[in-house]
């Protein structure tokens, strides 16, 4: 069964493209962004394999952290978020 992971990061080189980070966290099975710098991504992949496959497209002073996430939240986000949220993320 499939674990969700939320991804969250600072990017800090300005005008770099990003553009590889961003193809390869939506690689993964099924993701969710609907906040800038937070992606929860749901997947076979342990936190290792993310990160490996991520690595090369930060730079060694941008920040990024993969953590694995259950459907126990509250905050201020849309509907859409919610659903998504409560129809992917496992319950505790």
């Amino acid at each position: 069964m499939p674990k969700a992971y939320c991804v969250s990061y600072d990017l800090k080189a300005p005008n770099r493209d990003y553009t590889g980070l961003y193809e390869s966290l939506k690689a993964t099975q099924r993701w969710w962004h609907y906040l800038e710098s937070t992606w929860i991504l749901l997947t076979d992949e342990t936190p290792d394999q993310i990160w490996a496959r991520l690595q090369s497209h930060v730079d060694a002073n941008d920040r990024l952290v993969i953590i694995e996430v259950r459907d126990n939240c509250q905050g201020w986000l849309t509907k859409d978020a919610w659903d998504w949220i409560h129809s992917y993320v496992p319950k505790p």
